[in-house]
């Protein structure tokens, strides 16, 4: 899912931020706003509730939870600092729950798109997209930034109840149309979920171990081996 990007107003995660126009956005680089038809209009104008979402998930995927503050969120999203109470009467807890939420939309979204760009999609060539998003991140923009759902988890998964059902679902929000997306490509329906899960696991740690080393060499190895091994799982018609 993806730089801390700041922006005014721009598919699971609001603002145009840097690098991007669309406050939808949690995977390393926001897609811009789709068109809605040849004389489509502008770019659309976000409201302060939808970049404060946004916002949070790009504060959270480089500080973390505990370091995100609600006035930083604000300000990052060039919202009045008392709109915060109204949008989020639950406090940060529920801006953060909907931050994580919107990020696992952002990442389950970014499968469509990532096959669209593919003559002959295959599981390998999926996964190298995912990974790829990241590589092109790291290698243009540093290694600031991380996944929004993994760094909620570590930051909550014991201490805040609500907060790990939301990064569970997250992940399962992503999860799904990997899923789809791999038996449509011909992966048994009784492996493709487990399939899903190596690939998205896989992600989250080689994202992981770039961030320590500073280097992409984690994302491109695990790009390159696992590759054919997911290939091997279509099942070719007789």
């Amino acid at each position: 899912m993806t730089s801390s990007e700041r922006g005014s107003t721009s598919d699971a995660g609001t603002p145009a931020a840097a690098g991007t126009s669309d406050p939808t956005a949690t995977g390393p680089t926001a897609p811009g706003p789709a068109a809605t038809g040849p004389a489509a209009p502008g770019p659309r104008t976000y409201g302060p509730r939808e970049r404060m979402v946004f916002s949070a998930a790009q504060l959270i995927r480089r500080d973390g939870v505990a370091s995100t503050g609600m006035r930083d969120v604000a300000a990052h999203a060039e919202a009045p600092r008392g709109s915060l109470q109204h949008y989020f009467p639950g406090g940060k807890e529920q801006l953060v729950n909907e931050a994580v939420a919107w990020a696992g939309r952002y990442a389950g979204r970014r499968v469509a798109r990532f096959l669209a760009a593919m003559d002959q999609p295959t599981p390998g060539g999926l996964f190298a997209a995912m990974v790829r998003q990241w590589t092109d991140e790291y290698e243009t923009l540093g290694f600031g930034s991380g996944c929004p759902v993994a760094a909620a988890t570590v930051d909550c998964a014991e201490s805040v109840a609500s907060t790990r059902t939301a990064t569970a679902a997250a992940f399962a929000t992503w999860n799904a149309p990997v899923t789809e997306a791999l038996t449509g490509m011909g992966v048994p329906a009784t492996q493709a979920p487990a399939l899903a899960t190596l690939m998205i696991s896989t992600l989250e740690g080689a994202i992981l171990i770039a961030r320590a080393e500073q280097d992409v060499r984690a994302l491109r190895t695990v790009a390159r081996e696992l590759g054919p091994m997911l290939d091997a799982c279509v099942v070719r018609d007789a």
